[in-house]
C-alpha cells in the first residue's frame, strides 16, 4: 500500500558532499542518497520495467537459511557504515583542527540518535582500547564480527545479483570491505590512463611515496 517513492530531508545528502570534499569513501550513505535518487523516479522506471529485461524466476533455496543470510548480511553492512562514518569524522578533525573523542561519541549517539545501536558500547570500547584506531573494522569485535558474517553476507549479494535485485547497501558494504582489506588495487590502471589523457603523472612502485613521473604514451606506443 506505501508507493516505492522515498523522499528526504537532506541529512544523508550534506555527509556525501563533504565525503566528497574530504576524499573519503563513504559510500553507503552516498549510496543509499542515490538509491532515494532512484526511487523517485517512479514513473521512469515504470515505463523502463515495459522495455528492459533481466533474470527471471525467484529464490528457490531455503527461505530461513536465507532470512539468516540476509540479517548477516545487514549487520556486517551496518558495521561498515560506521567504520565509515568514522573515518570520515578523523578526516574533518584533521582538516578543521577539531579534538574529538570517539567513543564518546558513540555513547552520545546512544540517547535517542536515530542512528542508535546495540554495538555502541563496542564502538566506545574499541576507542577506549585504542583511542587512535584507525578504522573500527581493524578492532578485534568487528573484525570477528565481519569474520563471522562475511559467508553470508557474499552469498545475500551475489543472490541478489543473479535474480536482478538491487541491494545497494549491501553490495557498497561489500566493494568497501574487499577494496580496503587488499593492498594493492587496479587503480593503476586508472592512474596511466589519467597520464596518458591529461598527462597527470603517476607514482612507481619501486620508487618512494611522493615522487612522481610521466610518460609520453603515444611516443612509447609507437617505439
Amino acid at each position: 500500500m506505501i508507493l516505492d517513492t522515498a523522499k528526504q530531508k537532506g541529512t544523508g545528502k550534506w555527509m556525501s558532499q563533504h565525503a566528497l570534499d574530504l576524499g573519503v569513501p563513504t559510500t553507503l550513505i552516498t549510496e543509499a542518497v542515490y538509491a532515494r535518487c532512484l526511487s523517485g523516479q517512479k514513473d521512469a522506471r515504470v515505463r523502463a520495467a515495459e522495455v528492459l529485461t533481466g533474470p527471471e524466476g525467484g529464490y528457490e533455496g531455503d527461505r530461513q537459511e536465507f532470512i539468516n543470510d540476509v540479517r548477516q548480511a545487514l549487520y556486517a553492512s551496518k558495521l561498515v557504515s560506521y567504520a565509515q562514518g568514522y573515518v570520515q569524522l578523523d578526516a574533518a578533525a584533521e582538516e578543521f583542527g577539531w579534538k574529538l573523542n570517539n567513543g564518546n561519541i558513540a555513547l552520545l549517539w546512544r540517547g535517542g540518535c536515530i542512528i542508535r545501536s546495540r554495538f555502541l558500547g563496542d564502538i566506545k570500547a574499541a576507542f577506549d582500547k585504542n583511542p587512535n584506531l584507525e578504522n573500527l573494522l581493524l578492532d578485534d569485535f568487528f573484525k570477528a564480527a565481519i569474520d563471522n558474517a562475511q559467508a553470508s553476507w557474499r552469498r545475500v549479494v551475489s543472490t541478489a545479483v543473479n535474480l536482478g535485485l538491487p541491494v545497494p547497501g549491501f553490495s557498497a558494504a561489500l566493494t568497501y570491505y574487499d577494496g580496503y582489506r587488499r593492498g594493492r588495487l587496479p587503480a593503476n590502471l586508472l592512474q596511466a590512463q589519467r597520464d596518458y589523457f591529461g598527462a597527470h603523472t603517476y607514482e612507481r612502485t619501486d620508487k618512494p611515496r611522493g615522487e612522481t613521473f610521466h610518460t609520453d604514451w603515444i611516443r612509447e606506443r609507437n617505439i
